[in-house]
């Protein structure tokens, strides 16, 4: 059995994901070596674990302009290029190589291009397929937001959202796992000859929250998510902020970050809205308030805030996707990205079932915030879909039995 073991993740949501199958893992088997290489942004989701000893971080480190997100823009891949993309893939690529002549496995998290590496690696290889969903063109786009036809009729034809030469690096015979977000897209994938499973999402793991805190039962929640990506979190703010109603009655925004937008860099925000500062909230939580309307700002409180939450506002990909699945519908506001934009509003929103639903204008959202506030049915039938297609908490402990048995013990 190997106890060494590289991952491979791309983007700030793989790396979570990365890090809740590891600790899995780790609780079910020793590991002598874990390394970890995220293929795009810091890997700061790594760091804590980094310092605790329990991985090491290998690889060049670098924010590249579009975030990640080259693929929804050519702007965003042109920036990319110029900021040093081929560099950066390339001693990636020797990184892999590297490791694969030792023949130790590779755990691929994300898209095509860990899944690619993975397999250039010449070792064994496994794959937790994150992004992509068969919901993203079964399910109807959301009203007044067109259809996608060319695109739809191209999956529909393949009967999955992979695409042929996905299949082709999946099927390969060091792959040991394919392991998929839900089980719609398991089947479409194995109607191609690939062992595809569903044995849970991570995403939902780790969501236990603390009960409700008696200062906030008898006000109305709504959590606020910006994004994580500096700048864009910041311009997204700058278009969520005015949409906030002032309400009839007291009502607490509780604006959940990371390490960046903190309290100094939304400070300018909230002066020009009218929010002046406030008393500090729940534990000493930066505060602001404008009449009835209480926002409090918190790095690193999504996990513990999420499901106080009767409605969420929310410009986020991976945090959007954790909230609905808890029960908490949401409404999006699109901007100019290069995460957030129209094309991945509408895709998150199919996906989601209509959990999430995207909104025009700022005034159409503030509009809708106030509809979907008074109406605790409507409220309620959005969280059931949204809980159905994120599904239940475990499935890291399943990926981890899976990863265990398949890609640590050596083939038969």
């Amino acid at each position: 059995m190997s106890s060494r073991l590289l991952i491979l993740s791309n983007g700030h949501g793989e790396d979570l994901i990365a890090l809740r199958v590891l600790e899995a893992l780790q609780r079910r088997t020793v590991l002598q070596e874990v390394t970890v290489l995220p293929l795009v942004g810091l890997g700061t989701a790594f760091a804590a674990a980094e310092q605790q000893g329990l991985l090491r971080h290998i690889g060049p480190r670098g924010q590249l302009p579009s975030g990640g997100f080259s693929n929804q823009s050519l702007g965003g891949l042109l920036a990319d290029l110029r900021a040093g993309l081929p560099v950066l893939s390339l001693q990636q690529w020797r990184q892999v190589r590297d490791w694969g002549r030792g023949g130790d496995p590779v755990l691929a998290v994300g898209d095509l291009l860990p899944l690619l590496l993975a397999w250039s690696g010449g070792g064994p290889f496994g794959f937790i397929g994150t992004p992509k969903s068969d919901w993203t063109w079964s399910s109807p786009p959301p009203p007044g937001w067109g259809t996608s036809p060319l695109a739809d009729a191209y999956h529909r034809a393949k009967g999955s959202e992979w695409d042929p030469w996905e299949w082709a690096l999946m099927g390969a015979r060091r792959c040991r796992l394919v392991a998929v977000r839900d089980r719609l897209t398991a089947r479409g994938l194995r109607r191609h000859g690939i062992g595809a499973v569903a044995p849970g999402n991570p995403m939902m793991d780790g969501l236990e929250a603390p009960p409700l805190p008696a200062a906030l039962a008898l006000r109305r929640r709504l959590l606020l998510l910006p994004g994580s990506r500096i700048p864009e979190a910041l311009g997204n703010l700058r278009r969520l902020l005015p949409a906030l109603p002032d309400p009839m009655e007291p009502t607490t925004v509780l604006v959940a970050t990371g390490a960046r937008p903190d309290a100094s860099d939304l400070a300018p925000l909230l002066e020009a809205e009218g929010f002046r500062p406030a008393p500090a909230g729940m534990d000493g939580t930066p505060a602001w308030e404008r009449r009835k309307l209480q926002l409090l700002v918190g790095a690193g409180c999504f996990a513990a805030w999420a499901s106080w939450a009767e409605l969420g506002i929310a410009t986020a990909g991976t945090a959007t996707e954790q909230l609905v699945g808890l029960g908490v519908p949401a409404l999006s506001l699109p901007g100019p990205g290069p995460q957030f934009k129209a094309g991945f509003a509408r895709r998150q929103s199919r996906l989601l079932g209509g959990a999430v639903q995207p909104c025009r204008t700022g005034e159409e959202l503030a509009a809708r915030l106030v509809q979907l506030l008074a109406d605790g049915s409507e409220r309620r039938r959005l969280g059931g879909i949204g809980r159905s297609r994120m599904g239940p908490s475990g499935g890291s402990d399943r990926l981890a039995a899976l990863i265990h048995e398949r890609l640590l013990r050596p083939a038969a």
